[in-house]
Parts: structure tokens; sequence; C-alpha cells
């Protein structure tokens, strides 16, 4: 069994909710104004955690036109790599401030680091976890180098292959991660449902022995609130104040309405899992009074031989069940009974002699 573990004294285990993490990403806009109101509606809609990326366009690539430089297709197509992390990451030296918030708000806060100056700024702030994103899924120095805080740490899968995986999830135990989670993963922006293969999960928990998640880059909810139950004890959904405000990851990010239905649904997802069992619940006892059971449908005379005609499987559930519809034609009548009474071991001689 995965073992359980805790980021600020919230479990992530099977035993609970999924832990729900709001992706900032770059969805301030370069306003830190956004990056304060994304967290306080991450808060309001009851998420477990706030989620920033820590890295800077130098961190990240380097200034070329090169064409290996240059985004050839999809939302960003046009810039080069520079010039889109220009836009979109999130200024150092705001860091503190937004940890400061966070903390003073109630609700965690961790990041993704993209390389080891990154974790240094991090641990400076206590970062109470970290998350290795889908594309440094292959960077296995980072990944070391995360795993030698002993925080909690997450792993996203997107591109992986088993083979890589297996190489990450390695190093990142060999180093001290003694508490290790995989999201499952699909890195397109926006990704359509049906690449996304959610019964990965399963096998996923098995095969590494770990908690797993869904790292859900859909345009809606759908395949996160499916994923519970298939083991899903975390989702990463983006979020953003606006879908249409323009900025990189906008246009595939939840808005507050839907980032609070995504923390209510997938609470009612992990309750309707439940365990295994064919017990009636509680809630139905009451109903079994309304099943289907044998009545006489005739009047009857003490001595009188029940035939077909004489009785019939009906509601309400007062009677003996129907599977003895055959047992009972044939059998006496052991008193008189009124037409409508329901058919008891009292009323019918059962017994021979």
């Amino acid at each position: 069994m995965p073992q359980d573990f805790e980021i600020n004294g919230r479990w992530i285990t099977s035993k609970a909710p999924p832990y729900v993490i709001a992706e900032m990403s770059a969805n301030h806009n370069g306003d830190i104004k956004n990056a304060f109101a994304i967290i306080d509606m991450a808060k309001r809609c009851g998420a477990d955690a706030v989620k920033m990326q820590t890295y800077s366009p130098d961190t990240i690539t380097v200034a070329s036109n090169k064409s290996d430089f240059l985004i050839q297709e999809g939302l960003w197509k046009g810039k080069t790599l520079y010039e889109l992390y220009a836009l979109a990451y999130t200024p150092w030296d705001w860091h503190a401030d937004l940890f400061d918030y966070a903390r003073n708000l109630g609700i965690t806060i961790f990041s993704s680091p993209f390389d080891h100056s990154a974790v240094d700024l991090l641990e400076s702030l206590n970062a109470p976890a970290y998350k290795i994103a889908s594309f440094e899924c292959i960077d296995l120095p980072l990944i070391r180098r995360v795993a030698l805080t002993k925080k909690p740490l997450i792993i996203s899968t997107g591109m992986a292959s088993q083979a890589e995986i297996d190489e990450a999830v390695d190093i990142a135990l060999k180093f001290g991660c003694g508490d290790l989670a995989l999201l499952h993963c699909v890195s397109a922006y926006p990704a359509k449902a049906k690449d996304y293969n959610l019964a990965t999960l399963r096998d996923m928990r098995e095969r590494y022995d770990v908690h797993v998640g869904l790292s859900d880059h859909t345009l809606d909810n759908i395949t996160a609130i499916a994923s519970v139950s298939l083991g899903a004890a975390l989702i990463e959904k983006h979020v953003t104040l606006d879908r249409n405000g323009g900025g990189a990851d906008d246009s595939f990010s939840l808005e507050e309405n839907e980032l609070k239905w995504l923390k209510k649904s997938s609470e009612t997802a992990w309750q309707a899992q439940g365990e295994v069992s064919y017990e009636s619940a509680e809630s139905e006892k009451s109903n079994k009074k309304f099943r289907r059971s044998l009545y006489f449908v005739k009047p009857m005379k003490e001595g009188d031989i029940i035939t077909e005609d004489d009785i019939r499987s009906i509601r309400p559930g007062y009677g003996l069940p129907p599977k003895y519809f055959d047992l009972i034609v044939g059998k006496m009548v052991c008193q008189n009974v009124e037409i409508h009474t329901p058919v008891t071991e009292d009323n019918v001689c059962l017994r021979e002699g």
C-alpha cells in the first residue's frame, strides 16, 4: 500500500478526499496584485494548496532566435522560448511576499523549481513541499537536489516513458525522498480527455507503490473527477481570475466557480467510492418495505388450497419474498384471510401434517 504523508498537516492519502492544488503558473499576468487575488480565490474555493513556478528566462533557457528555440505551433506559436518565459515567469522578488501572504491567509503554498538556484530560493522560504514539472521529469540532477531537502515531492509524468519515470522515482528515493507522489499528466495545452488513459493511474500506483494523482490540462473538470474513482489522491489544475485575460495560460485554466465545483465534486466522488460492500446502505434500509412481496388478491377461508390466481407479487414488501411463489401455490390456507393480506408463514401451512 502507498505510504501516506502530509503537507502542512494535510494528509495525502486514499482515506481522505483528493488534495486539490491550484496552479497559478503565469496567470498573474505580470501583476503581483493578480497573484494575491489568485491566492485569495484558491482559499475561498477550498483548495488545499496554491502552487507557483520558480524560474527566470535565464534559468530555464537562453535568449536565442535560432529555430531550435522558436515555438512552431500551439498557443505560443511564433514566440521564442525566452520571450515566452520572460512573459510568464513569476519574479523572484515576489516569492517572499506571496509565501507570507498565503501563510497568513491559512493556505499552503509551494512551487515547482526549474533549476538548483530555484531550490535554494524556495528552501530559504521554507517551502513545505516541491513539485517537479513534466518537462523536468527527465532532469535527474534537479530531482536529486530536491530529494536532498527531504521534503515531500510530487513529480508530474507528462511525456515521460515508463523507463524515464523509473529513473525519476529511483533517483528521488535514492537521495532521501521519503514522501513521494506521481501525477499522471498529458502535457498538451489544452489536453484532450481521450488522451488521458486514466486506467494508467491504477497501474502507476501498483507499479511504484506511491500515491498518484492527476495534473489535468483539459478544459473542464470531468476528467479530474473521473480520476478519483481510479485512485487519484491529488488533483492539480491551472486556475485564473479570467479565462479571457490574455495571459500565457489563462485560456485553459479554471475560473473561480469551476475551481469551487472541482473541490466539491472531487470530495463527492471520493465519498462515493467507499469500500467493497453488498450490504444495504443505511439510507435505503427504510425503503425495503416497498420492495415486492406476495399478497393474497382474493379473500380465502381456512382450508382453501392456494392457486396461482389467489396470490401475486406486488409492492409493498410485508409478505414473503416473490421467490416463494411456486412453493406457496398448492399449499393450504391456515386461517381466514381478507383480500390484500400479505402472505406469511402464519397464514399458510408450509409444512405437511
